[in-house]
């Protein structure tokens, strides 16, 4: 029997994405959205391993720190990618989106003696690493940004489009905004953000399972109507 169970929660978490996965490899359709959807699923399934490997298995090194900071990093611009994506809004451009999570992958190796596990709970984990502020202000600008671009309303004349798009709509606010507000409103709570949100996210991971297994494009639905 384990001393603790530090890390428990983020072993069944990834269980349970890694579950997801499996299927919507084997179920989804495999056009570029939804394998970008996919891809953050896998994100947020590695995210959770790795803090179940800091915390459950006990390498609390500043090596593993940064990889979860790391896997995190993409989440933000990726989760707009998808967005913008799927509602048509397409430019080469938006892979500049990733710019600022590239240079924390590779200004944050250079620093990685001040990355530190402060502290591992059942729940969460908190690491102590440098431009927090501005990081945060990374992090959260995309997701925010995912919300309004949701909110809009017809942005897509297709029906079944504009039905996922209100599922990405209430993934991501009851996923963000509760996450958001718990931070912020319990004590000590901040210190933990990204592993809270990540938690908060496995939520989000439902819904974007069901988003990818109903988004399909014109051409494979009408050949399911030709057969």
């Amino acid at each position: 029997m384990p001393e603790n169970y530090d890390g428990m929660l983020s072993l069944l978490l990834a269980s349970i994405e890694f579950v997801f996965i499996l299927n919507l490899l084997i179920f989804a359709e495999k056009n570029k959205v939804n394998k970008l959807t996919i891809t953050l699923i896998v994100l947020l399934f590695t995210y959770q391993s790795v803090e179940f490997i800091i915390c459950g298995l006990g390498y609390k090194t500043s090596l593993f720190a940064y990889i979860a900071m790391l896997i995190v990093s993409f989440m933000p611009p990726l989760s707009l990618i998808i967005v913008l994506q799927f509602l048509n809004v397409k430019s080469k451009l938006n892979n500049l989106l990733y710019i600022p999570a590239l240079f924390f992958a590779f200004y944050y190796p250079l620093v990685i003696e001040q990355f530190e596990v402060a502290k591992c709970t059942v729940i969460y984990a908190v690491y102590n690493y440098p431009l927090g502020f501005i990081y945060g202000i990374f992090y959260y600008l995309p997701i925010l940004t995912v919300i309004i671009l949701l909110s809009i309303k017809n942005m897509n004349k297709n029906p079944e489009k504009e039905k996922l798009r209100k599922i990405l709509l209430i993934g991501y606010v009851i996923t963000f905004v509760p996450a958001f507000l718990f931070t912020r409103l319990v004590p000590g709570m901040l210190e933990a953000v990204e592993s809270i949100i990540c938690t908060f996210a496995f939520i989000l991971s439902f819904f974007l399972t069901y988003f990818v297994l109903k988004n399909r494009t014109e051409k494979e639905i009408a050949h399911e109507k030709i057969i």
